[in-house]
C-alpha cells in the first residue's frame, strides 16, 4: 500500500526539501514501543525492578524533562501488557512524540489546567504526575466512548486532581472564562503524521476535504480555549497533523482575533538526542 498522491504532493511542498525523502521513509517505519513511569504509583528504579524482575529488556529513552521513559522491543509489548505492573497502573504506554505537549506546557502544583482535547488520557496523565495529583486538573472528551476510556485510564493511574466532563470543547470558554493557569489543546486533526503504508485504515479517512472541515473545528477549539485562559496563562496547541490549514492557520485566525491580548513563546524541546 501506499500514501495518497495527493497527501504526498501537498507533504512535499509543505517541508525542507533536503528532508522530504527521509520523512517519506519514516511512513514504512515500523511502530516503536516506548512507555513511561507513573509517578503516582511508583520511581523509574522501582519500575525498571519490575521489569528486571518480567525478564523485559529495556532502553532508556534519553528526555531530560521526563524521567522513566523507555523503549522495548516490538515482539515484547505483549509480555510487557501481561505484567502485574501494567494491571497496577505503574507505567503507561505511549508515543514519544505524546509526551511533548504536556512536557512543553510543564504545569506546576495548584495550579488550575484544562486538557481541552483529552482522550484517551495519556496527556492528561502527564500532567497530573507534573502537578502531583494537586490543584485542579480538567479533562474535555466529547465522546462517549473516548470519555469512558479516559476515565478508565485515569482511575487507573491514580489520578485523584482530575475532573471530566463530556462535553463539546468549542463551548468551555463561555462555561467557564478566565479560569485556567494552563491550557493543552492536542487538537482533533488528520492524523497525517499517524500514516503508516502497512496500515490502509491509518489513510481511508483522509482528503483534502476533511483536512479543511478539521481546521475549522481547530479554530474554534483554540477560540474556546483562549477564553477559559486566565490572564498571563499559557495555552499550548499541538496536532499530529502537518497540513498549514491545521497548525499555521487556526494559530492564525486566534492572533487576527485576539493578538493584542497574546504573547507568543518560543518552544525549546526539552530531549537530549531522541532518536
Amino acid at each position: 500500500m501506499s500514501l495518497p498522491e495527493a497527501f504526498k504532493e501537498r507533504l512535499e511542498r509543505i517541508v525542507p526539501h533536503e528532508r522530504f525523502d527521509a520523512i517519506l521513509k519514516t511512513f514504512d517505519a515500523p511502530k516503536q514501543v516506548t512507555f513511561r513511569v507513573n509517578p503516582l504509583k511508583t520511581t523509574p528504579a522501582e519500575l525498571e525492578a519490575e521489569l528486571a524482575r518480567e525478564a523485559i529488556p529495556f532502553e532508556r529513552v534519553g528526555w531530560g524533562a521526563l524521567e522513566g521513559v523507555y523503549r522495548i522491543d516490538p515482539s515484547d509489548k505483549l509480555r510487557l501488557t501481561q505484567t502485574k505492573g501494567f494491571y497496577a497502573g505503574h507505567f503507561y504506554i505511549q508515543n514519544l512524540s505524546s509526551m511533548v505537549a504536556p512536557v512543553l506546557l510543564a504545569p506546576e502544583p495548584e495550579e488550575t489546567v484544562l486538557d481541552l482535547a483529552a482522550a484517551p488520557g495519556g496527556k492528561t496523565l502527564i500532567l497530573a504526575g507534573m502537578m502531583e495529583n494537586t490543584g485542579w486538573l480538567s479533562a474535555v472528551e466529547p465522546s462517549r466512548e473516548r470519555f469512558f476510556r479516559l476515565c478508565d485510564n485515569l482511575k487507573n493511574q491514580g489520578v485523584t486532581n482530575a475532573h471530566t466532563y463530556m462535553t463539546d470543547g468549542r463551548s468551555v470558554g463561555k462555561k467557564c472564562p478566565l479560569m485556567f493557569d494552563r491550557i493543552l489543546l492536542d487538537a482533533p486533526c488528520s492524523s497525517e503524521a499517524r500514516f503508516k503504508t502497512f496500515d490502509e485504515k491509518s489513510t481511508s479517512f483522509w482528503s483534502i476535504h476533511k483536512v479543511k472541515e478539521t481546521s475549522k473545528l481547530q479554530r474554534r477549539l483554540l477560540l474556546s480555549a483562549f477564553d477559559a485562559l486566565k490572564p498571563g496563562g499559557k495555552l499550548l496547541y499541538s496536532t499530529c497533523s502537518f497540513s498549514p490549514e491545521e497548525n499555521e492557520s487556526p494559530l492564525q485566525h486566534l492572533l487576527e482575533r485576539h493578538g493584542s491580548h497574546l504573547k507568543t513563546l518560543p518552544l525549546i524541546l526539552p530531549i537530549d538526542n531522541v532518536q
